[in-house]
């Protein structure tokens, strides 16, 4: 006879997957602990490290003030960050399943992948200025080119490291390239590129805030950042940081979400 499961046994389960939702609150209660623990321990000095009671009140201040609200930094370094991963995306998707489907291809051009790839988009600035000038549209193309970067690598590699079984399996029954391609590289292909996109939208936040603050620009997150610790405005400028994580935070849970809705069947 096939045992019941008891019904406190059931709400043993019921209440643990409640509280496993609730884990990641825990990073932010530890966080927010040390922040306000450093502030008024005496250990850093208030002026420049203020508590984060007061550092919310000053996001709440300045969020939607008419003049140089936050909420206009924000949507013009959110836009940017859009625009550049598009780019990169729209490129490096279509790009690296092209050369990940013929590997000699990208063996030949692998040298120039890895090396842009492993130097600092950062240090590649002055170059792009000398090109380009110093214009907004810097803030969008450095960005874009380190995403692209992250993202042709893992296509390429996702295509190349597919599941050979299946391939063999398709070909036995009569598949020719094209049905091998769009039925069996490309699927199998997915979890790969869509850490190559998780990867190109964080590299494209991190280097739009970058450009922000060193390329001339008059609107930003990153551009806020700069000019608050220049005239140490710095609860104006904890607030603007603090914007810019939660926006990485909230694009990365984004796409986690898209990509178990995609690719649900990953390891199958």
């Amino acid at each position: 006879m096939s045992r019941k499961a008891s019904p406190k046994a059931g709400g043993k389960k019921v209440f643990l997957r409640q509280l496993d939702k609730l884990l990641p609150l825990i990073g932010v209660i530890v966080l927010l602990s040390l922040w306000e623990f450093s502030a008024t321990s005496g250990w850093i000095s208030e002026v420049l490290l203020p508590n984060p009671i007061a550092t919310i009140s000053e996001l709440w201040t300045i969020a939607f003030r008419p003049e140089d609200s936050l909420f206009a930094d924000f949507i013009t370094t959110l836009a940017r960050t859009l625009q550049a991963f598009a780019i990169a995306a729209l490129l490096g998707v279509p790009l690296g399943i092209m050369l990940g489907s013929y590997e000699r291809l990208y063996r030949s051009v692998e040298f120039l992948i890895d090396f842009f790839r492993s130097t600092p988009a950062s240090a590649l600035i002055p170059m792009f200025i000398l090109f380009l000038g110093i214009t907004d549209w810097n803030t969008v193309v450095i960005p874009a080119f380190a995403a692209f970067l992250a993202i042709i690598f893992n296509s390429a590699y996702g295509v190349m490291n597919a599941r050979q079984s299946r391939i063999l399996a398709a070909k036995v029954m009569g598949a020719n390239q094209w049905d091998i391609f769009k039925d069996v590289l490309f699927w199998e292909s997915l979890p790969q590129i869509f850490i190559g996109l998780r990867t190109g939208i964080s590299i494209a936040l991190v280097m739009v805030i970058v450009a922000e603050m060193f390329i001339g620009t008059d609107r930003g997150l990153g551009y806020r950042i700069i000019q608050m610790q220049q005239i140490l405005n710095v609860k104006d400028m904890y607030a603007s940081i603090l914007v810019t994580g939660v926006l990485g935070y909230c694009l990365n849970m984004l796409f986690r979400w898209i990509e178990k809705r995609t690719v649900h069947w990953s390891g199958r």
